[in-house]
């Protein structure tokens, strides 16, 4: 009963100065509001990146060419990745599909339309290792591959630009002047950043590399690890680095590696096949999938970190703020409590009516912004300029905030609340 008689009190004299108190929490307002915020765009963030990883393929490992390194000098030779390297890497025990890859961009016609498209000459396997799906028709076969067949399978988004409307399956598009037919459509997948896979035209490795590039080697060997078995062990590489060995400022991007890795890994197979003596550095790296995400989620989180400890920075203003009120409180109603001791009320009992009222102060500016917070998250995606982003509101965010909104009205208005009822009531009642 005495502690709602309290909060009552605490309230109507925060009712009775309505301004100054809305003034004193606004800046908890605007912390607990920010921090919510702030913490939601970086979730949104972190689970955009990893979905995004994610659909580029499951258990993946992307090997590609390396700048040739001698005693740390760069030369500026791109090494080279064959079609018996594929082969070679399909064999080891702990691959489940392999996929050779060149891609280049170029310009792509069907009839009046012309439009710039990212082609990739792979193999069939492409499409399980890469978690794309076929749509309507069919994704070309091997027996097409080695047969140098002139067709064509179209992402969602290049159907739209090139077709506007009209059936794609069976008409004739042109790459580079060259014919070429559509035998299928892929699933859309939606964007990636900067890269939309759905905006890809997917053609026969072997066309793509004697007929429209004229290379002899690989851009990329795409590799589906078994399921269960660790991506690690399979590169033979550092998890760190998602390269050739451990980072040396001075040599590089690739110095050799110390241990030699498993004998089942790519990076042992493809060393052997590359004739890598045991103190020269790779001439290709690995890009293992669960690092990327790893590090990209840990980038994030820091990311994540610094904008709170951005934003509690208004949280500790707004809570000076309150000590500032509080104490300007203690000043004006100084007779109130000398006659308040005189009439029998203890120190505890206004120390505990000044707490109370920094606290209602802080645990309802902390109420506001935790509402002006969640508002604000959900609002952001529906901007146009920030359409793209993705916002997450996490409840024990949204907790964590309005308590430690409340842990700063205590730990600001205890000296004040302490000055109150330290005050001498002979004193305090002839105060002016």
């Amino acid at each position: 009963m005495l502690l709602w008689t309290t909060i009552r009190s605490a309230l109507k004299s925060l009712w009775a100065n309505k301004l100054r108190s809305i003034l004193a929490m606004l800046g908890i307002i605007i912390g607990v509001g920010a921090v919510i915020a702030m913490i939601a765009m970086g979730a949104g963030a972190q689970q955009q990146v990893v979905s995004q990883i994610e659909a580029m393929g499951t258990n993946l490992l992307l090997v590609q060419p390396q700048y040739k390194r001698d005693a740390g000098v760069t030369s500026g030779t791109m090494q080279k990745l064959t079609l018996d390297d594929a082969l070679a890497i399909a064999k080891l025990p702990g691959v489940a599909a392999v996929a050779p890859v060149v891609n280049k961009s170029t310009q792509v016609k069907y009839e009046n339309k012309n439009n710039p498209e990212s082609i990739q000459g792979t193999a069939p396997t492409y499409l399980e290792i890469r978690n794309f799906e076929i749509a309507k028709g069919r994704m070309f076969t091997e027996e097409e591959a080695d047969g140098l067949s002139r067709v064509a399978v179209l992402g969602p988004v290049a159907v739209d630009n090139l077709f506007q409307g009209v059936e794609p399956l069976g008409k004739q598009i042109k790459i580079q002047g060259i014919n070429f037919t559509v035998i299928g459509v892929t699933k859309a997948k939606g964007g990636e950043g900067w890269f939309n896979p759905d905006d890809q035209v997917f053609v026969p490795y072997t066309t793509a590399m004697k007929i429209l590039f004229g290379l002899d080697s690989l851009r990329e060997i795409d590799i589906l690890a078994k399921e269960g078995v660790d991506l690690g062990q399979l590169s033979g590489q550092p998890p760190s680095i998602g390269g050739g060995g451990p980072r040396d400022r001075n040599a590089g991007p690739m110095v050799a590696t110390e241990a030699p890795p498993p004998p089942d890994s790519v990076t042992a197979l493809l060393r052997k096949r590359h004739r890598i003596q045991a103190d020269q550095s790779d001439d290709f790296r690995i890009q293992n999938q669960n690092d990327i995400i790893e590090k990209r989620s840990a980038f994030i989180w820091t990311f994540r970190v610094l904008l709170f400890s951005i934003a509690s920075i208004s949280l500790l203003v707004g809570g000076i703020g309150i000590m500032n009120i509080m104490l300007v409180s203690v000043t004006e109603r100084t007779r109130e409590i000398g006659t308040r001791k005189a009439i029998g009320a203890k120190g505890r009992d206004i120390l505990m009516q000044f707490l109370v009222e920094s606290m209602v102060m802080s645990g309802l500016g902390g109420a506001l912004g935790a509402a002006a917070g969640v508002g604000m998250a959900k609002l952001i995606p529906l901007v146009p300029i920030f359409s793209s982003f993705t916002t997450i509101v996490q409840p024990v965010i949204v907790t964590i905030s309005i308590v430690f909104a409340a842990c700063v009205g205590i730990f600001f208005g205890l000296y004040p609340a302490y000055r109150a009822s330290k005050l001498d009531p002979i004193d305090a009642l002839r105060y002016e």
